[in-house]
């Protein structure tokens, strides 16, 4: 799975592209990533191949990696449409990630090795600058995961490293829907502050505290607004909607 996130090329051409299939897939999945085309949205053709300034063949390869990568669905009734995201996809994508995280933390706090350490230093900092400078959305969605990503480095372990970077594209989506549905109610700031406190327990060696400040309900915040109008999943899922719901503010979750 791809993991070149050109956000930054938007609507735009930076350099020269190896082609304009590999162009239009960049950025086709830029903006689905980013929530620009949100799931269930239609892919008319004409009109992405005039938005994105390519023919229509280019395109259509595009598309067919997309569709490869589970960003696109296409059927012979309903044409292309960017892939829904049902309950059972939220609840797959935030429990293998908290699992993920949980033995990366547990592995790697604490700090084993100074690069691995100083790779989540430049990460916090990259975040906190960003979020500063205001960036924008799509750019703290990307500063965390690279925040999260570092963390899970921290333990050394390439292939649970290679597992969290296997599910880049569907964190991706899904955190930039969640941080949408807590920018009301949580600035760039305040949210970068958030990730410094977890750095400061992980410098600390307490991996227990650096779990239980993982613990807090952000990560949460789409599924408590959006997760009752989701399709429905399997029974495992339903029940840990029920779950999230039912604990309120309280609900477990990994920083978004």
């Amino acid at each position: 799975m791809t993991e070149t996130y050109a956000h930054s090329t938007v609507g735009k051409r930076i350099g020269a592209p190896a082609s304009m299939a590999v162009f239009a897939a960049e950025t086709l999945r830029a903006l689905i990533v980013s929530g620009d085309l949100a799931p269930g949205d239609r892919m008319v053709e004409t009109r992405l191949a005039e938005r994105l300034g390519v023919s229509r063949p280019p395109l259509r390869e595009a598309m067919q990696v997309l569709e490869n990568e589970g960003l696109i669905k296409q059927t012979a009734r309903s044409g292309a449409v960017v892939a829904p995201l049902g309950l059972q996809d939220v609840y797959e994508i935030v429990t293998l990630r908290d699992s993920l995280e949980e033995m990366a933390v547990r592995m790697g706090v604490p700090a084993h090795s100074e690069a691995r350490l100083s790779a989540l230093r430049t990460a916090i900092e990259t975040l906190e600058r960003n979020a500063v400078a205001d960036g924008g959305e799509n750019s703290a969605t990307h500063d965390s995961y690279g925040f999260h990503l570092a963390l899970v480095g921290l333990s050394g372990h390439e292939r649970l490293e290679a597992a969290y970077r296997s599910m880049a594209l569907q964190l991706l989506r899904y955190m930039n829907l969640n941080r949408r549905a807590r920018s009301a109610h949580e600035s760039l700031v305040q949210r970068a502050a958030r990730h410094r406190a977890i750095f400061d327990l992980v410098v600390a060696g307490d991996a227990d505290a650096v779990l239980a400040a993982m613990q807090g309900d952000e990560s949460l915040s789409f599924v408590r607004e959006f997760g009752p109008t989701l399709e429905r999943g399997s029974a495992q899922a339903d029940a840990w909607l029920a779950g999230v719901l039912a604990r309120g503010t309280s609900a477990s979750g990994t920083t978004p």
